[in-house]
């Protein structure tokens, strides 16, 4: 806060205070002095109400003082007045600070145990599955769902698609990182209305979706020449891209003609936040744990080596099923396409 501003607010707060005082002063000095006290004023309304002119107990004005003396108080020992901290060299932030430590600490002291454990493992304890589901309420179901099944745009984690793969390293890479997916837009790559319609129908056609053989077979010579690059030659993906699988039946957005053109000609971009900073390293074991009990699959140990997280882009097929290049929320905690 500038100096300007603080001696605002200190000029604001005295203003109001002696106002007050005054006024409590003043008003408690008056009286009509035509009447004596007791009498009424002349006003009636409704018939029978009458005023009288007698003025505010004592009492009830000192307590008006009182809270005048408070507020000088509170300031003397809490923040308010203008830049002073006060007395007491209280803050919100370094209540919050404090506060969150102490939770840290004791966090850290129940919980250290999966700190190295392996996710299959900490996946079979009740204990910690029953912490990650609180974890991944607080912070991940307003994305996916409190029952994790995503919707439009959001990936749905309890299946078996997963875009990143479903070992043990990169489910914490998705998490501790995040994802940045971007599908660009390949209208004008493609070509006119009739061949972006052509690629949609062909892509239709590879999750086995019944379409005109003539049409997609005109859409697979486009898509061999502009989509192939990520999601490969029969449309299965690329892990490594995090560009999706288009020969499943799971998809992000919708599987019909109109969304899939829309994908294609606009593209998708993504982002799933890094949880790291807000949640910390045993924190993301036990979510990602969560997460991947509720598929059912087992967790592999190990993966293909892939691009850091941080920066790995997905260029995705039309709106399918791309986590990360169609997603607000990007890839879902597990790296699942949806």
């Amino acid at each position: 806060m500038s100096d300007f501003w603080s001696w605002f607010l200190i000029a604001l707060v005295v203003l109001n205070l002696v106002g007050c005082v005054w006024l409590l002063w003043y008003t408690s000095k008056q009286r009509n002095s035509s009447l004596p006290t007791g009498e009424t004023t002349g006003h009636v309304w409704d018939g029978d109400v009458t005023e009288y002119n007698k003025p505010l107990p004592r009492w009830w004005i000192n307590l008006f003082y009182l809270t005048i003396a408070f507020t000088i108080g509170y300031f003397v020992v809490y923040p308010g007045f203008g830049k002073a901290e006060g007395s007491l060299g209280w803050s919100s932030q370094k209540q919050h600070d404090a506060e969150k430590a102490k939770a840290d600490a004791a966090f850290a002291e129940r919980y250290s145990q999966f700190a190295t454990m392996p996710i299959a493992e900490i996946a079979a304890s009740s204990e910690a599955l029953a912490v990650g589901r609180n974890l991944f309420a607080n912070n991940c179901a307003q994305c996916h769902g409190s029952d994790a099944r995503g919707a439009r745009g959001f990936p749905n984690l309890t299946d078996t698609a997963w875009l990143y793969g479903k070992d043990e390293a990169t489910m914490l890479a998705t998490i501790t990182h995040g994802r940045i997916g971007v599908m660009p837009a390949l209208g004008a790559a493609i070509g006119d209305d009739a061949a972006v319609t052509a690629v949609a129908t062909y892509v239709q056609s590879l999750s086995g979706t019944t379409v005109d053989p003539a049409l997609a077979s005109v859409g697979k010579s486009k898509f061999d020449l502009v989509c192939a690059a990520c999601h490969g030659t029969e449309g299965k993906g690329n892990p490594a891209l995090g560009a999706p699988n288009l020969t499943d039946a799971d998809w992000l957005y919708a599987p019909d003609l109109a969304t899939i053109r829309e994908g294609i000609i606009k593209g998708r971009n993504g982002q799933m936040p890094a949880f790291e900073p807000v949640l910390g390293a045993d924190r993301v074991r036990l979510v990602a744990a969560y997460v991947h009990s509720l598929s059912g699959e087992p967790v592999l140990a190990a993966a293909p080596a892939a691009a850091p997280a941080e920066v790995e882009a997905a260029p995705a097929e039309p709106g399918m099923d791309a986590a990360t290049a169609t997603d607000p929320a990007a890839a879902p905690a597990t790296g699942a396409e949806g």
